[in-house]
Protein backbone atom coordinates (compact mmCIF):
# COMPACT_ATOMS: atom_id res chain seq x y z
CA UNK A 1 0.00 0.00 0.00
CA UNK A 2 1.22 3.46 -0.99
CA UNK A 3 2.46 5.69 1.59
CA UNK A 4 0.65 8.67 1.75
CA UNK A 5 1.11 12.43 2.73
CA UNK A 6 -2.11 12.23 5.35
CA UNK A 7 -1.01 8.91 6.96
CA UNK A 8 2.55 11.26 7.16
CA UNK A 9 0.93 13.98 8.84
CA UNK A 10 -1.28 11.87 11.26
CA UNK A 11 1.96 9.68 11.90
CA UNK A 12 3.65 13.43 13.34
CA UNK A 13 -0.10 14.70 14.71
CA UNK A 14 1.26 11.99 17.88
CA UNK A 15 4.99 14.09 17.85
CA UNK A 16 4.69 16.63 21.25
CA UNK A 17 6.62 19.58 20.94
CA UNK A 18 7.97 19.19 24.95
CA UNK A 19 8.43 22.37 25.75
CA UNK A 20 5.08 24.04 24.27
CA UNK A 21 3.01 20.62 24.95
CA UNK A 22 1.48 20.39 21.58
CA UNK A 23 2.32 18.25 18.92
CA UNK A 24 4.45 19.38 15.49
CA UNK A 25 0.63 19.49 13.21
CA UNK A 26 -1.08 21.62 15.23
CA UNK A 27 1.96 23.63 15.72
CA UNK A 28 2.59 23.94 12.11
CA UNK A 29 5.90 22.78 12.93
CA UNK A 30 5.94 20.54 9.28
CA UNK A 31 6.69 21.58 5.89
CA UNK A 32 7.53 20.41 2.78
CA UNK A 33 6.49 17.13 2.64
CA UNK A 34 7.60 14.79 0.00
CA UNK A 35 6.76 11.12 -0.69
CA UNK A 36 8.81 9.06 -3.21
CA UNK A 37 8.09 5.32 -3.07
CA UNK A 38 9.53 4.54 0.39
CA UNK A 39 11.13 7.50 0.78
CA UNK A 40 9.35 10.33 3.38
CA UNK A 41 10.81 13.75 3.23
CA UNK A 42 9.55 16.96 5.29
CA UNK A 43 11.39 19.97 7.36
CA UNK A 44 10.73 20.24 10.63
CA UNK A 45 10.59 24.13 11.76
CA UNK A 46 11.92 24.79 15.02
CA UNK A 47 10.91 27.54 17.35
CA UNK A 48 14.86 28.53 17.36
CA UNK A 49 18.27 27.58 15.74
CA UNK A 50 19.32 26.85 19.46
CA UNK A 51 16.79 24.33 20.53
CA UNK A 52 18.23 21.91 23.02
CA UNK A 53 15.57 19.43 21.99
CA UNK A 54 16.56 18.93 18.39
CA UNK A 55 17.92 15.51 17.92
CA UNK A 56 15.12 14.69 20.54
CA UNK A 57 12.52 15.84 18.03
CA UNK A 58 14.26 14.77 15.02
CA UNK A 59 14.05 10.26 16.67
CA UNK A 60 10.44 11.20 17.80
CA UNK A 61 9.47 12.45 13.80
CA UNK A 62 11.27 8.84 12.28
CA UNK A 63 9.95 6.82 15.05
CA UNK A 64 6.49 7.63 14.49
CA UNK A 65 7.00 7.21 10.45
CA UNK A 66 8.69 4.19 11.53
CA UNK A 67 6.06 2.78 13.54
CA UNK A 68 2.68 4.45 12.32
CA UNK A 69 3.53 4.89 8.48
CA UNK A 70 6.10 2.07 7.33
CA UNK A 71 8.42 0.36 8.63
CA UNK A 72 10.71 0.47 6.14
CA UNK A 73 10.46 3.75 5.10
CA UNK A 74 13.51 5.83 4.33
CA UNK A 75 13.20 9.20 6.67
CA UNK A 76 14.82 12.03 5.39
CA UNK A 77 14.23 15.45 8.05
CA UNK A 78 15.34 18.41 7.43
CA UNK A 79 15.68 20.51 10.59
CA UNK A 80 14.98 24.24 10.16
CA UNK A 81 14.17 27.10 12.24
CA UNK A 82 12.52 30.54 12.52
CA UNK A 83 12.28 31.75 15.69
CA UNK A 84 8.99 32.90 16.98
CA UNK A 85 7.55 36.07 18.29
CA UNK A 86 4.74 37.99 19.94
CA UNK A 87 5.16 41.70 18.69
CA UNK A 88 3.31 43.76 16.86
CA UNK A 89 4.68 45.56 13.85
CA UNK A 90 3.60 49.05 13.53
CA UNK A 91 6.31 50.14 16.59
CA UNK A 92 10.22 50.88 16.68
CA UNK A 93 12.66 47.98 15.32
CA UNK A 94 9.94 46.40 13.53
CA UNK A 95 12.55 44.18 12.22
CA UNK A 96 13.52 42.24 15.42
CA UNK A 97 11.59 39.77 16.77
CA UNK A 98 12.48 39.59 20.36
CA UNK A 99 13.81 42.46 22.47
CA UNK A 100 15.65 40.87 25.49
CA UNK A 101 16.77 42.80 28.54
CA UNK A 102 20.24 41.32 30.56
CA UNK A 103 19.93 43.24 34.13
CA UNK A 104 21.14 42.81 37.64
CA UNK A 105 20.54 44.44 40.80
CA UNK A 106 23.73 45.32 41.51
CA UNK A 107 27.28 45.85 39.45
CA UNK A 108 30.39 43.32 39.46
CA UNK A 109 28.43 40.07 38.71
CA UNK A 110 29.35 39.91 35.33
CA UNK A 111 26.20 40.13 33.74
CA UNK A 112 28.48 41.81 30.36
CA UNK A 113 30.33 39.27 30.02
CA UNK A 114 27.05 36.79 30.20
CA UNK A 115 25.38 39.10 27.97
CA UNK A 116 28.81 39.06 25.63
CA UNK A 117 28.41 35.80 25.82
CA UNK A 118 25.11 34.49 25.62
CA UNK A 119 24.94 36.82 22.24
CA UNK A 120 27.85 35.51 20.26
CA UNK A 121 26.54 31.90 21.01
CA UNK A 122 23.35 32.55 19.66
CA UNK A 123 24.80 33.18 16.85
CA UNK A 124 26.62 30.75 16.40
CA UNK A 125 23.78 28.38 16.89
CA UNK A 126 22.18 30.19 13.13
CA UNK A 127 20.03 33.33 14.82
CA UNK A 128 20.43 37.22 13.69
CA UNK A 129 21.66 38.50 16.75
CA UNK A 130 22.37 42.59 17.91
CA UNK A 131 23.74 43.63 21.02
CA UNK A 132 22.69 47.33 22.80
CA UNK A 133 25.38 48.15 25.57
CA UNK A 134 23.18 50.23 27.72
CA UNK A 135 25.19 50.68 30.19
CA UNK A 136 26.14 54.20 29.31
CA UNK A 137 28.05 55.26 31.99
CA UNK A 138 30.22 52.29 31.90
CA UNK A 139 30.29 50.65 28.20
CA UNK A 140 32.23 47.57 27.97
CA UNK A 141 31.10 45.83 25.36
CA UNK A 142 33.47 47.31 22.42
CA UNK A 143 36.72 45.82 24.94
CA UNK A 144 35.13 42.79 25.02
CA UNK A 145 33.93 42.06 21.72
CA UNK A 146 37.91 43.40 20.72
CA UNK A 147 36.73 46.42 18.28
CA UNK A 148 37.64 49.75 20.52
CA UNK A 149 38.88 51.70 18.16
CA UNK A 150 35.68 50.75 15.93
CA UNK A 151 33.81 54.14 14.83
CA UNK A 152 30.05 53.07 13.34
CA UNK A 153 29.13 54.60 10.00
CA UNK A 154 26.66 57.24 9.43
CA UNK A 155 24.83 57.04 6.72
CA UNK A 156 21.54 58.34 4.89
CA UNK A 157 18.27 56.41 5.13
CA UNK A 158 14.24 56.14 4.04
CA UNK A 159 12.96 59.72 4.10
CA UNK A 160 16.38 60.90 4.68
CA UNK A 161 17.28 60.52 8.11
CA UNK A 162 20.61 59.57 9.23
CA UNK A 163 21.13 56.18 10.62
CA UNK A 164 23.75 54.29 12.18
CA UNK A 165 25.26 51.13 10.65
CA UNK A 166 25.89 49.09 13.68
CA UNK A 167 29.71 47.36 14.64
CA UNK A 168 29.27 43.95 13.48
CA UNK A 169 31.56 41.02 15.16
CA UNK A 170 31.69 37.53 15.82
CA UNK A 171 28.03 37.25 13.65
CA UNK A 172 26.83 39.82 16.64
CA UNK A 173 25.66 43.43 15.56
CA UNK A 174 27.03 45.76 18.35
CA UNK A 175 25.83 49.35 19.06
CA UNK A 176 27.80 51.18 22.31
CA UNK A 177 28.47 54.57 23.79
CA UNK A 178 32.28 53.43 24.09
CA UNK A 179 32.05 53.61 20.01
CA UNK A 180 30.93 57.21 20.12
CA UNK A 181 32.81 58.37 23.18
CA UNK A 182 36.83 58.59 23.86
CA UNK A 183 37.40 55.34 26.21
CA UNK A 184 39.67 57.27 28.28
CA UNK A 185 36.89 60.28 28.38
CA UNK A 186 34.40 60.60 31.86
CA UNK A 187 31.19 61.71 30.57
CA UNK A 188 28.61 62.46 33.52
CA UNK A 189 25.40 61.57 32.40
CA UNK A 190 22.26 62.62 34.02
CA UNK A 191 19.42 60.42 33.64
CA UNK A 192 17.76 61.90 31.10
CA UNK A 193 20.82 62.46 29.02
CA UNK A 194 21.19 58.64 29.26
CA UNK A 195 17.57 57.60 28.66
CA UNK A 196 18.32 60.23 25.57
CA UNK A 197 21.40 58.07 24.53
CA UNK A 198 19.32 54.73 24.90
CA UNK A 199 16.67 56.26 23.09
CA UNK A 200 19.16 57.03 20.25
CA UNK A 201 20.67 53.52 19.43
CA UNK A 202 16.72 51.95 19.47
CA UNK A 203 15.26 54.83 17.03
CA UNK A 204 18.64 55.63 15.26
CA UNK A 205 20.70 52.47 14.00
CA UNK A 206 20.29 50.35 11.31
CA UNK A 207 19.23 47.49 13.37
CA UNK A 208 17.79 44.93 10.16
CA UNK A 209 15.97 41.75 10.58
CA UNK A 210 17.30 40.39 14.41
CA UNK A 211 15.96 37.18 15.90
CA UNK A 212 16.88 38.31 19.04
CA UNK A 213 17.87 41.69 20.20
CA UNK A 214 19.97 41.72 23.79
CA UNK A 215 20.43 44.56 25.61
CA UNK A 216 23.39 44.94 28.52
CA UNK A 217 21.35 47.23 31.29
CA UNK A 218 23.06 49.34 33.55
CA UNK A 219 22.94 47.45 37.20
CA UNK A 220 20.26 48.40 39.63
CA UNK A 221 17.00 50.04 38.56
CA UNK A 222 16.68 53.28 37.12
CA UNK A 223 15.70 55.75 34.29
CA UNK A 224 17.16 53.54 31.71
CA UNK A 225 15.18 50.51 32.69
CA UNK A 226 11.96 53.00 32.37
CA UNK A 227 12.99 54.44 29.11
CA UNK A 228 13.90 50.28 27.77
CA UNK A 229 9.78 49.08 28.52
CA UNK A 230 8.24 52.86 27.87
CA UNK A 231 10.07 52.69 24.40
CA UNK A 232 9.31 49.23 23.05
CA UNK A 233 7.46 46.34 24.11
CA UNK A 234 10.76 43.37 25.88
CA UNK A 235 9.79 39.91 25.28
CA UNK A 236 11.71 39.12 28.76
CA UNK A 237 13.95 39.75 31.18
CA UNK A 238 17.05 37.66 32.31
CA UNK A 239 18.34 38.74 35.73
CA UNK A 240 22.23 38.18 36.42
CA UNK A 241 23.50 37.65 40.02
CA UNK A 242 26.05 35.44 41.77
CA UNK A 243 25.13 33.26 45.17
CA UNK A 244 25.92 35.76 47.33
CA UNK A 245 23.19 37.32 49.61
CA UNK A 246 24.04 40.85 49.18
CA UNK A 247 23.96 40.43 45.07
CA UNK A 248 20.88 38.16 45.48
CA UNK A 249 18.89 40.80 47.85
CA UNK A 250 19.90 43.20 44.93
CA UNK A 251 19.08 40.89 42.17
CA UNK A 252 15.44 39.98 44.16
CA UNK A 253 15.13 43.87 43.82
CA UNK A 254 15.86 44.01 40.29
CA UNK A 255 13.14 40.58 39.02
CA UNK A 256 10.44 42.18 41.12
CA UNK A 257 10.88 45.66 39.55
CA UNK A 258 10.41 43.68 36.13
CA UNK A 259 7.35 41.86 37.51
CA UNK A 260 5.42 44.84 38.58
CA UNK A 261 1.71 45.32 37.69
CA UNK A 262 2.61 48.59 36.07
CA UNK A 263 5.01 47.29 33.66
CA UNK A 264 4.82 43.45 33.71
CA UNK A 265 7.57 42.18 31.72
CA UNK A 266 7.86 38.31 31.82
CA UNK A 267 11.25 37.10 33.86
CA UNK A 268 12.81 34.54 31.45
CA UNK A 269 15.09 33.05 34.43
CA UNK A 270 18.11 33.64 36.69
CA UNK A 271 21.50 33.21 35.53
CA UNK A 272 24.30 32.46 38.19
CA UNK A 273 26.91 33.62 37.37
CA UNK A 274 30.71 33.16 39.90
CA UNK A 275 28.94 29.60 40.88
CA UNK A 276 32.01 28.51 41.81
CA UNK A 277 35.52 28.73 41.35
CA UNK A 278 37.71 26.41 39.64
CA UNK A 279 41.80 27.19 39.23
CA UNK A 280 42.79 26.29 36.05
CA UNK A 281 45.28 23.47 37.63
CA UNK A 282 42.94 21.66 39.07
CA UNK A 283 39.54 21.83 36.47
CA UNK A 284 37.85 19.42 38.08
CA UNK A 285 37.50 20.95 41.71
CA UNK A 286 34.77 23.63 42.60
CA UNK A 287 35.25 25.92 45.53
CA UNK A 288 31.93 27.64 46.55
CA UNK A 289 33.89 31.50 47.39
CA UNK A 290 30.46 33.68 47.35
CA UNK A 291 27.86 30.74 48.64
CA UNK A 292 26.34 28.01 46.97
CA UNK A 293 23.10 27.48 44.91
CA UNK A 294 21.70 31.13 45.75
CA UNK A 295 20.43 31.75 42.48
CA UNK A 296 18.39 28.53 42.42
CA UNK A 297 17.67 29.35 45.77
CA UNK A 298 16.12 32.56 44.28
CA UNK A 299 14.70 30.75 41.18
CA UNK A 300 12.94 28.91 43.37
CA UNK A 301 11.39 31.61 45.29
CA UNK A 302 9.85 33.27 42.87
CA UNK A 303 8.98 30.15 40.35
CA UNK A 304 11.76 30.95 36.85
CA UNK A 305 14.08 28.74 35.87
CA UNK A 306 17.57 28.42 36.76
CA UNK A 307 18.78 28.87 33.02
CA UNK A 308 22.76 28.49 33.95
CA UNK A 309 25.57 28.41 36.54
CA UNK A 310 28.57 29.40 35.25
CA UNK A 311 31.63 29.23 36.84
CA UNK A 312 34.39 31.48 37.82
CA UNK A 313 37.38 30.75 35.73
CA UNK A 314 40.46 32.93 35.05
CA UNK A 315 40.31 32.02 30.86
CA UNK A 316 36.37 33.77 31.30
CA UNK A 317 38.27 37.16 32.33
CA UNK A 318 41.49 36.90 30.26
CA UNK A 319 39.07 35.94 27.16
CA UNK A 320 36.81 39.37 27.51
CA UNK A 321 40.15 41.53 28.25
CA UNK A 322 41.39 40.20 24.82
CA UNK A 323 38.30 41.21 23.00
CA UNK A 324 37.10 37.50 22.63
CA UNK A 325 34.16 36.35 24.38
CA UNK A 326 34.82 32.48 25.91
CA UNK A 327 32.01 31.12 24.21
CA UNK A 328 33.90 30.86 20.89
CA UNK A 329 36.43 28.09 22.01
CA UNK A 330 33.05 25.78 21.57
CA UNK A 331 35.06 22.48 22.93
CA UNK A 332 36.12 23.82 26.11
CA UNK A 333 33.76 23.41 29.56
CA UNK A 334 33.06 26.98 29.40
CA UNK A 335 32.31 27.41 26.05
CA UNK A 336 29.55 24.85 26.14
CA UNK A 337 28.20 26.31 29.56
CA UNK A 338 27.67 29.29 27.52
CA UNK A 339 25.88 27.53 24.52
CA UNK A 340 23.91 25.63 26.94
CA UNK A 341 22.80 28.98 28.59
CA UNK A 342 21.87 30.27 24.83
CA UNK A 343 19.86 27.31 24.68
CA UNK A 344 17.78 27.59 28.01
CA UNK A 345 17.51 31.12 27.03
CA UNK A 346 16.02 30.43 23.66
CA UNK A 347 14.02 28.24 25.07
CA UNK A 348 12.26 30.24 27.66
CA UNK A 349 11.45 32.92 24.73
CA UNK A 350 9.55 30.13 22.68
CA UNK A 351 7.52 29.11 25.60
CA UNK A 352 6.86 32.57 26.97
CA UNK A 353 5.70 33.02 22.82
CA UNK A 354 3.34 30.05 22.79
CA UNK A 355 1.71 30.46 26.06
CA UNK A 356 1.90 34.55 26.61
CA UNK A 357 -0.42 37.87 25.45
CA UNK A 358 1.68 39.67 22.94
CA UNK A 359 3.98 41.98 24.46
CA UNK A 360 2.90 45.98 24.55
CA UNK A 361 4.76 48.99 25.38
CA UNK A 362 4.86 50.07 28.94
CA UNK A 363 2.50 52.65 29.72
CA UNK A 364 3.55 54.37 33.04
CA UNK A 365 1.00 56.48 35.12
CA UNK A 366 1.71 59.56 37.06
Amino acid sequence: MPITEEAVFKALSYVEEPDLGQDLVTLKMIEDVHIDGLTVAFTVVLTTPACPLKQLIHDACERAIHTMVDKDANVVITMNSRVTTLRNNNELLPGVKNIIAIASGKGGVGKSTITANLAVALAASGAKVGLIDADISGPSMPLMFGVEDSKPHVFQGPNGKNLIQPIERYGVKLMSIGFLAPAESAIVWRGPMASSALKQFITEVEWGELDYLLLDLPPGTSDIHLTLVQSVPVTGAVIVTTPQRVALADAQKGLQMFRQPQINVPVLGIVENMAWFTPAELPDNKYFIFGENGGQRLAELHDVPLLGQLPLVQSIREDGDQGRPAVLDATSAVGQAFANLAEAVARQVSIRNNIAPKTTVVEMQR
